[in-house]
């Protein structure tokens, strides 16, 4: 390896693309972040500068444009940081509807002063992408395709 290679982790991550286009990609992490502490996340990757963001497929790499990501589905641990065990999060069980008609059901968990923890007020953080948990992976919903999200119960 050259000394002035980046160290990178892989992380096999589901793409849905606008068009109904499906793939799996191999997203690279850096082993550190100027954000945290540890290593880079995908929200991070995701929420990143620039247009595309590189990833190996089968048949080679490719470079996808973050706008045209729906929804990127990942491993929650590499997804996004171990939860803050002091502050104890605001969650909401929620049904996301997306501009193609899919809904993901999910947990949204946040953390923002108390004055501002309403749902909408994290909906309307500048966050490009929405981190929904379900089941033993993390949805990250592109806040562009969602048409609307619903607190069922509420």
């Amino acid at each position: 390896m050259s000394d002035l290679a980046v160290p990178k982790r892989k992380v096999e991550v589901a793409l849905s693309l606008i068009g109904g286009l499906e793939r799996r990609v191999t997203l690279f992490l850096a082993e550190t972040s100027p954000l945290h502490a540890g290593g880079e996340r995908v929200t991070d990757l995701l929420e990143g500068e620039g247009e595309f963001v590189p990833a190996l497929e089968a048949a080679g790499m490719t470079f996808v444009r973050r706008s045209a990501i729906v929804v990127a589905v990942a491993p929650p641990e590499t997804a996004t940081g171990a939860a803050d065990e002091v502050t104890l999060p605001t969650e909401h069980e929620v049904d996301v509807a997306l501009d193609d008609g899919r809904v993901v059901r999910g947990l949204v968990s946040y953390v923002l002063p108390p004055e501002r923890s309403r749902l909408v007020d994290y909906l309307n953080e500048r966050a490009r992408f929405l981190p929904l948990h379900a089941g033993d992976a993390l949805h990250l919903v592109n806040k562009q395709h969602i048409a609307r999200v619903t607190a069922p119960g509420r």
